[in-house]
């Protein structure tokens, strides 16, 4: 009897120390568009929200809807955070062509080298010349991936004339310049069409960096992956963090400060590490694939490309004075920090 008390005794200490813990003051949804498994999930936005949570002392809890389970499609997410649907989303200004015309100078071919620490570090850096892109939300980080390379179907690229005709994916709309320059046909969509479209033809390849194979198993669906030597790439992809604005002003400052204190320069030098990092196993996948095999450009071959990407950087450059944006001095900038923190 003595013993069945003092089981029922911790039981109920148990259930008091449970029920005393303080709940969350603020549940925060953060919404985006890839599966679960993929590496921007679990080695980013899993840890992030993790630790603004043990920040916050509890206070504050974050719930992420991955593949977008809270509705709508991809291209939907900026307005979902900006009209307050989600709460935080992560997401491609790219999705919405128009809404960021300042964020596209750092993912231009010729400005991205290969590097996504060196890149987000430059943005930090920069960050007040294309704040206005973001005035109707607030950002929590802005960055990039490592950098495209194109990978084909059936086609072996080892110059700019073997990519005329080709239909390629495009996850933007200077993307989408590029591949013109090319001679090849741009085919805008996101991420979670391409391993549909590759397999029934729609496009004959894709602008992507190698760390979406595992995932979407890219490797058993491309069998040629170009990029010029020593990783270097075809500009990148930029990519927006953020919240929404009205959520983020009406919590207390304390939590604010824990927001703050995981936003910008906190996170964009080891995301951009993870970045670089997650391109390895895409490239081994791609590597050890039967009948597969990664081209790396010739120097001259390279430049024949990087001499179309200037093409881009020019009609980008003009398309930014048209809207009262200074897009030269956006470049150099951007091409100044870029080389300042690459290694």
């Amino acid at each position: 009897m003595k013993s069945f008390y003092r089981i029922a005794m911790g039981l109920l200490g148990a259930a008091i120390c449970i029920t005393s813990a303080p709940a969350a003051e603020v549940t925060l949804t953060l919404h985006h568009f890839l599966s679960p498994k993929t590496p921007t999930q679990v080695k980013f936005l899993e840890p992030w929200a993790r630790q603004v949570e043990t920040q916050s002392k509890g206070r504050i809890k974050i719930e992420v809807f991955p593949s977008m389970s809270m509705g709508g499609k991809p291209p939907e997410l900026y307005r979902q955070v900006r009209d307050g649907v989600a709460d935080i989303v992560w997401t491609l200004p790219g999705y919405t062509p128009g809404v960021f015309p300042r964020s596209e100078v750092f993912e231009l071919p010729t400005v991205h080298g290969g590097s996504a620490e060196a890149t987000n570090l430059a943005i930090q850096e920069n960050f007040a010349q294309i704040a206005a892109d973001y005035k109707d939300v607030h950002p929590i980080l802005i960055h990039v991936h490592a950098g495209n390379a194109l990978h084909t179907v059936a086609k072996a690229v080892r110059s700019v004339d073997d990519v005329k005709g080709l239909k390629l994916r495009t996850p933007s709309r200077t993307g989408a310049w590029m591949i013109q320059a090319w001679g090849a046909e741009p085919v805008g969509m996101p991420l979670p069409a391409l391993p549909q479209a590759l397999s029934k033809g729609t496009v004959d390849g894709a602008l992507v960096p190698f760390e979406i194979f595992p995932p979407f198993k890219l490797q058993q669906l491309t069998r040629y992956s170009i990029e010029g030597a020593d990783n270097s790439r075809f500009g990148t992809s930029v990519f927006m963090f953020a919240m929404n604005k009205d959520r983020y002003q009406a919590l207390p400052d304390d939590l604010k400060k824990v927001i703050d204190d995981n936003s910008g320069k906190a996170w964009a030098g080891p995301i951009g590490k993870v970045w670089d990092n997650n391109e390895a196993a895409g490239i081994r996948l791609q590597a050890a694939s039967d009948n597969s095999q990664i081209i790396a450009l010739d120097p001259h071959a390279k430049a024949t490309f990087d001499r179309r990407g200037l093409q881009v950087v020019d009609r980008w450059v003009d398309a930014a004075k048209k809207l009262g944006i200074d897009g030269e001095t956006l470049v150099e900038a951007a091409r100044t920090s870029i080389a300042k923190h690459s290694k």
